[in-house]
């Protein structure tokens, strides 16, 4: 289901050895039937969800199982009279920034909107060692998003689900070293998210040609936000960072303010800006869509954020200038 473009871009954002830990590397071509695929067969793979895992041994099925289990276990049910936030955050690429990301990012979008005990992370390594959390695989994906289904009131709550991984024109790219393959599409997601009802959503998109979810995924009662348009890539995916370009930006910068979400997303877009001229790239663009009916739902969660910022963590992604483009 990978492109070649994604190929060459996974290979060239592969971690670096670690004396202690090394993650998981992707050095070898994905299956047969996905680098033969042509580009149409792709994207119908992708609409269709396919997942292909390569050489897995079957306690890594069992220990996988387990670990969903736990995960979902821990999520809390709704509360009556509530606008209820539940935050789920992915990291669907194995590279060690994608999982340092996503565990932050979900710490921080959980304390903005107040989803203790409603907020989940999947994701492979942060790079010091194996991942004690779920994969980041479609599969995981869609169950933690079908028990959030079962947990949330959809007349009163909220789905926000931030996602990143490396990605292309067919939708957001799973790969899991030499392992895991496959992807996630907008027309996937976006029939995922009706059939389970879930409708009140901000989708938050880091991955190159994201953009390609805004269209389908818009809706009166959802918000979406994507780091680049569709025929744009992102930036900052070297495996060493703590952080993308996108992701320090929106996460770990503007969304940490007491702010309302608008104002935060154009002081993420120009700081992306900022630095993307400072490394004399190419704009990623990134997209927004606004529902009409978003404020119904916006307005009670941010009125109760919390009204002290915390302090961005990690590496300063345009440290990496230079390395570049995912």
């Amino acid at each position: 289901m990978l492109l070649p473009l994604v190929v060459s871009l996974a290979f060239l954002c592969a971690p670096a050895a670690s004396q202690v830990y090394t993650p998981p590397q992707h050095t070898a071509p994905p299956p047969p039937g996905i680098a033969r695929s042509t580009p149409f067969e792709i994207v119908q793979q992708a609409d269709a969800g396919t997942q292909i895992e390569r050489d897995r041994p079957a306690r890594h099925a069992l220990a996988e199982h387990r670990r969903l289990a736990r995960a979902l276990a821990t999520l809390l049910p709704h509360r009556k009279g509530v606008i209820d936030a539940y935050v789920l955050s992915v990291a669907l690429d194995s590279d060690p920034v994608f999982g340092r990301e996503a565990r932050e990012a979900g710490k921080v979008l959980s304390r903005r909107y107040g989803a203790a005990g409603r907020a989940l992370v999947l994701g492979g390594s942060d790079g010091s060692a194996p991942s004690p959390l779920p994969m980041g695989s479609p599969a995981n994906l869609e169950a933690a998003l079908a028990r959030i289904a079962e947990l949330m009131d959809p007349a009163e709550d909220v789905l926000i689900l931030y996602a990143t991984s490396h990605g292309a024109p067919f939708g957001v790219v799973y790969n899991d070293g030499n392992e895991g393959y496959g992807a996630v599409s907008p027309n996937r997601l976006a029939r995922l998210l009706d059939t389970l009802g879930i409708h009140r959503r901000l989708l938050i998109v880091n991955a190159c040609y994201s953009g390609v979810f805004v269209p389908v995924l818009s809706g009166p009662q959802t918000m979406v936000v994507s780091a680049a348009a569709s025929d744009r890539s992102s930036f900052g995916c070297v495996a060493e960072n703590d952080w993308t370009f996108f992701g320090d930006a929106l996460i770990n910068r503007a969304l940490r303010k007491p702010q309302p979400l608008d104002p935060a997303i154009v002081e993420a877009m120009t700081l992306i800006s900022g630095w993307e001229r400072q490394g004399n790239l190419k704009p990623s663009i990134p997209q927004i869509s606004t529902g009409v009916e978003v404020q119904q739902w916006l307005a009670p969660l941010e009125a109760r954020m919390p009204k002290v910022a915390t302090q961005p963590v990690g590496r300063p992604s345009v440290d990496s200038l230079g390395a570049l483009q995912r």
